[in-house]
């Protein structure tokens, strides 16, 4: 059988492992709580003001600030990223 196409092609047309995806969710999300810390730190905003700017709660900031939940919509990154003045940018590589 003749194949046109990469081993990294037939590996991307796969499903993932749940394991993995999970892992890959993490790490991203690891990397986005890193950036948003450190811009709520550079701004000198408290958790309490950027909720409020927000326009959610403590605890759902604190879920967010979770690099143990991976769970975020790109609706919440956005309502941050507007909060602290800053733009959101997604790059695949």
């Amino acid at each position: 059988m003749e194949s046109n196409g990469s081993q990294r092609d037939v590996d991307a047309a796969s499903p993932a492992p749940a394991g993995e995806v999970r892992e890959l969710a993490l790490d991203a999300k690891r990397r986005l709580v890193t950036q948003l810390a450190d811009t709520v730190r550079a701004r000198g905003l408290s958790k309490r003001v950027l909720a409020r700017r927000m326009g959610t709660s403590r605890s759902a900031l604190d879920r967010l600030l979770d690099p143990a939940n991976p769970s975020l919509t790109l609706a919440t990154l956005a309502r941050a990223a507007h909060a602290l003045g800053a733009s959101v940018r997604i790059v695949l590589d």
